[in-house]
């Protein structure tokens, strides 16, 4: 799909927040990723909220990466060791290519932050049907740490020397 460009372009974005208690009232760490990517720039393509099951993130997510109108999808939530976290194992058979890198470097700038606690989080990243996907925790903190430190850049078509940009759908 490589369209090359060199100024910011904005991307279409869906952001599910994966929670059996958070409502639209409640839910600071969506409402956040929301927020941050429309003042970045981009469009909000869609938002909701689903229990942690397996089957309803998937549906969710299948959904979006089939819509031409949601070129990245934003996930946070269920990400943890709890036996309600399931948000990786929805996500890595809907993968094309998973992005290792996310994890790793999510878990390194993280460990700056809250210490060997990192490396409880399972936050993982893929491409599936030109659509890339970021899964991080449910917390606020560590959605700002993902979207500031990560997420922003490679959302941005203007970042050297790459991005994601160009392997999205048109």
């Amino acid at each position: 799909m490589g369209h090359a460009v060199s100024k910011f372009e904005a991307a279409k974005i869906a952001v599910l927040t994966v929670s059996d208690t958070r409502t639209e009232e409640n839910d600071t760490s969506g409402g956040y990723l929301a927020e941050q990517l429309q003042e970045a720039g981009h469009i909000l393509a869609d938002k909701k909220i689903v229990i942690d099951d397996v089957y309803q993130i998937r549906a969710v997510v299948s959904q979006w990466i089939a819509d031409e109108n949601v070129q990245a999808v934003m996930i946070t939530g269920g990400t943890g060791f709890t036996s309600r976290d399931s948000t990786p194992e929805a996500l890595v058979p809907l993968f094309d290519k998973q992005v290792e890198g996310f994890g790793e470097l999510f878990r390194t700038v993280s460990y700056e932050e809250i210490g060997t606690s990192t490396i409880q989080s399972r936050a993982i990243a893929g491409f599936a049907n030109h659509t890339v996907i970021f899964a991080m925790p449910g917390s606020t903190g560590a959605c700002r740490t993902a979207w500031t430190k990560i997420i922003k850049q490679q959302l941005d078509a203007s970042h050297r020397p790459c991005n994601f940009m160009p392997h999205l759908k048109v």
